[in-house]
C-alpha cells in the first residue's frame, strides 16, 4: 500500500523542482526528503526522478505515478474534511403529511436548507399514523401530523378545514345504496372520519379506490369514482365540495400538530421554531 506521507514528499519535490525547496514545503530536511523518495522508489521498483544537478524532473514512471499521487492526496484530504464536520447533531429527520401545503412547504424547506448548508435535512412524507409511530420509536426528530382537535402534546397546533368532495364533472348519485369511498389505506384519520360519519347516518359504504398517494386520491375524485374527504388545501378545481344538503354532514374537527421527539437536538428545535412560524403564515392566509 502506498504511503501518503511518501507520496506527499514526492509531489512536493516535483512541484518545487528540487529537494531543498520540497523540504521547506513539507517541513523536513533535504536529507529526510531524499530518504523518503528512495523508500518510495524501492516500493515502486523503478526510479521516479531524474536528478540532473539541482534540477529534478520526473521519469516516465514518475509522471504516471504523479497523477495518482495527486488524486490520492486530494481524496485523503476530502475524507478528513468530511469526518471533521459535525454529523448527526446537525441532521434533522422531519416527517410531513403529503397534503399539507405541499408545494409551499417543499419550497420553504428548500430555501431553509440553502440558508443553512451545515444542516442536513431528511424529509419524509407519509400518513400521520406512520409519522407518529416513527416519532415515538426515534426514527424521526420532528413531525407535522394530523390528529383529533384538542389532543394534548406538541409545540403548536392549527385547526384543519376538511370537506366531503366528489367530481365536479362526474358527481356520484347521492341516492346510491352504498356510497363509494375514495381514501388512503387503513389507519388514515380521514378514512376513519368518513366511515364513522356514514355509519352514524345509517348509510352503507364500500371502498371504491384506495391509494397511499394524494395525487391518486385527487385524480380518482376528479374522475368520479366516488367521494372522499380532503383538506381545504388539497381540494382542486375539478372537485365539488359536498354539504348537508347533499346528504353529507360536516366532519368532526381535526388539526395539524407540530411535535418533536423528547430528545430533540438544538438544531431540531431551531427548525421547529421556524416551521411553526411558516405554519402560522399558511393558516393565516387560509383563514
Amino acid at each position: 500500500m502506498l504511503d501518503l506521507d511518501l507520496l506527499r514528499s514526492f509531489v512536493s519535490v516535483v512541484d518545487a523542482g528540487g529537494f531543498t525547496r520540497a523540504g521547506e514545503r513539507v517541513h523536513r530536511t533535504q536529507s529526510t526528503v531524499s530518504q523518503q523518495i528512495k523508500r518510495l522508489e524501492d516500493e515502486i521498483g523503478q526510479p521516479l526522478l531524474n536528478r540532473n544537478g539541482r534540477e529534478v524532473t520526473p521519469t516516465e514512471p514518475g509522471e504516471r505515478l504523479l497523477s495518482y499521487a495527486r488524486r490520492l492526496l486530494a481524496l485523503a484530504e476530502e475524507a478528513c474534511d468530511v469526518l471533521a464536520r459535525p454529523g448527526d447533531a446537525d441532521a434533522v429527520r422531519l416527517g410531513i403529511p403529503e397534503d399539507f401545503a405541499a408545494y409551499r412547504l417543499a419550497k420553504w424547506l428548500a430555501t431553509f436548507s440553502r440558508a443553512h448548508p451545515s444542516l442536513r435535512l431528511d424529509v419524509r412524507a407519509d400518513q400521520s399514523i406512520s409519522l407518529r409511530r416513527d416519532l415515538e420509536r426515534g426514527d424521526l426528530d420532528l413531525a407535522l401530523l394530523k390528529r383529533d382537535a384538542g389532543e394534548k402534546g406538541g409545540i403548536a397546533a392549527w385547526p384543519e378545514r376538511v370537506h366531503w368532495v366528489t367530481s365536479k364533472s362526474h358527481p356520484i348519485d347521492f341516492k346510491v345504496a352504498s356510497v363509494p369511498l375514495i381514501g388512503f389505506p387503513l389507519g388514515c384519520l380521514y378514512r376513519s372520519r368518513a366511515i364513522h360519519a356514514l355509519e352514524s347516518a345509517g348509510r352503507a359504504w364500500h371502498m371504491a379506490y384506495t391509494s397511499s398517494s394524494l395525487a391518486g386520491i385527487q385524480a380518482a375524485v376528479a374522475a368520479g369514482m366516488g367521494v372522499s374527504i380532503l383538506s381545504e388545501m388539497a381540494i382542486q378545481a375539478d372537485h365539488r365540495v359536498l354539504n348537508a344538503k347533499d346528504g353529507f354532514t360536516p366532519i368532526e374537527r381535526t388539526e395539524i400538530a407540530l411535535v418533536t421527539s423528547p430528545t430533540a437536538s438544538p438544531a431540531t428545535l431551531r427548525l421547529a421554531d421556524r416551521l411553526a412560524a411558516f405554519c402560522n403564515t399558511v393558516q393565516a392566509k387560509a383563514a
